[in-house]
């Protein structure tokens, strides 16, 4: 199992915010029932506080945007990356988790943070290497999102909106720190950051938008410049009627499409993130597949549906039902044929052409499932596009501009505003992630696989202290920590 997106702010400018100020609110939903047996539903709807609307019926609209002759307008695409060749795939797994949005260590043992990502990245990459040289010898993340980036770039110029859209990985090139440098030189003046992301998380918008925060502070042209951003955009309606399209093609390719079960498998992020931290990934996760399904049934497509998540890496716990567990249950109840949508993603990548494609596919067949379908990434689908462009422009009002202004909209997760307050306003209700594990969790648990995990992980820091504070040991030994003189 490859990490090439370890796991994805819940409210943004949308294109269905309608004047009469209804309030957004937060529907889950879990389903796996089929339109045959309505008895066999399952369905969790939860309705969250509501908060006060983000944008009313006074802001300007994307007709009206007003643009003067001197400003320059960049869209900052922010992405996580991927190795392109398989040397690459070293040194991008030593920035995945040298990342401590992706691996957090208790407090006293943070000087340990990239030691143990050099030796993670070591021990990952022979068979990381293996599921890279098994869908061409690289990643496809980077071509697909330059091209995004150029369709994003034609569809703005095509609504009078002549911007320059810029592509930012979080873990290999082009990094965000190069396409910053080249947003200074082209003088951009008023910038739209929008992660590639439909659904928010800590360990991807947010980790990219802290180290924008980093950025922008150590640089005093980018202190000036304007910005806004738009934390995610699951819930915009052209997203799902492309998500729609796309599932509503693959179905017809069975021979019943009615009998055929939708598997969204959505990648995974640790649980703390969702109970602790208060990650709001999880539920924009649920709402989203709630109004995929809602847009498929106005199409008269009523087919069972489930969800699962995939790529959970090291000894926590992670976000249940986990995908490899959840296909072969289905296949013991005797379901026959699946469709997999992988929810998270827009580009085809490891996750996708590998980890879905064979990994999954081989157990789902071996399982009992008879008939597998796998739903395509959205990559340049015209719609999607389309869609992304209009939430730039609907954005633009808001560049350098406070989005919102009362204090109940400011206590939300993720407002819309800039990097600074988007993020202070997600840290104001989070505490301190716990480290992956605590002091007073040792001990016998219930799962042999968690205990084991958590010996390997004491036997690792333990390994690690000694290195560092001896100077000697394997780690220096093998070249990967400097001999002392």
């Amino acid at each position: 199992m490859a990490a090439e997106s370890i796991a994805m702010l819940p409210y943004t400018i949308s294109s269905s915010i309608t004047s009469d100020h209804r309030l957004l609110t937060r529907v889950l939903s879990v389903s796996t029932s089929s339109s045959s047996s309505p008895s066999q539903s399952l369905s969790l709807r939860k309705c969250w506080p509501p908060l006060k609307a983000l944008v009313t019926a006074d802001a300007p609209t994307a007709n009206t945007t007003p643009l003067s002759v001197d400003d320059r307008v960049g869209v900052l695409l922010l992405n996580l990356g991927g190795p392109e060749t398989l040397d690459d795939v070293q040194p991008f797994l030593f920035n995945l988790f040298a990342d401590p949005d992706i691996i957090r260590l208790p407090r006293p043992f943070r000087f340990l943070q990239k030691p143990l990502a050099q030796f993670i990245s070591v021990l990952r990459a022979p068979k990381s290497k293996e599921g890279y040289a098994s869908i061409g010898g690289g990643s496809p993340l980077r071509t697909i999102t330059d091209a995004q980036a150029e369709e994003l770039r034609k569809s703005l110029w095509e609504k009078d909106v002549p911007a320059k859209v810029y592509v930012g990985m979080r873990y290999w090139h082009p990094f965000t720190e190069e396409a910053i440098e080249q947003i200074k030189r082209d003088g951009i003046t008023k910038l739209v950051v929008l992660p590639l992301y439909p659904q928010f998380s800590i360990s991807t918008s947010g980790s990219s938008l802290r180290l924008l925060e980093s950025i922008f502070r150590e640089d005093e042209y980018l202190i000036n410049m304007q910005h806004t951003v738009i934390p995610s955009w699951y819930q915009r309606e052209g997203y799902i009627t492309a998500m729609a399209n796309l599932i509503e093609t693959e179905l017809k390719r069975f021979d019943f499409p009615d009998k055929v079960m939708i598997f969204f498998s959505a990648h995974g992020v640790p649980l703390a993130y969702v109970e602790e931290a208060g990650d709001p990934y999880k539920a924009e996760m649920e709402e989203c597949i709630d109004l995929i399904m809602e847009e498929l049934e106005k199409r008269n497509l009523k087919n069972a549906y489930t969800l699962a998540y995939q790529s959970r890496v090291g000894p926590v716990e992670w976000l249940r039902p986990y995908t490899d567990e959840t296909l072969i249950e289905l296949g013991q109840k005797g379901i026959k044929r699946l469709l997999a949508v992988p929810i998270s993603f827009v580009s085809e990548h490891i996750e996708t052409l590998e980890e879905i494609d064979v990994e999954y596919k081989e157990l789902a067949l071996k399982s009992g499932i008879e008939m597998w379908g796998r739903v395509p990434a959205l990559g340049c689908e015209p719609t999607f596009i389309s869609d992304l462009a209009d939430a730039v422009i609907e954005s633009l009002p808001y560049v350098g501009a406070m989005a919102v202004s009362n204090l109940e909209a400011r206590q939300s997760l993720v407002p819309l505003g800039s990097v600074e307050e988007l993020l202070a306003a997600y840290d104001s209700q989070r505490r301190e992630l716990p480290p992956p594990v605590t002091v007073w969790e040792w001990g016998w648990t219930k799962s042999a696989e968690t205990w084991n995990g958590r010996a390997a992980m004491l036997a690792v820091v333990v390994l690690l202290v000694l290195e560092v504070t001896t100077g000697e040991g394997f780690l220096h030994q093998w070249g990967i920590l400097p001999l002392h003189p």
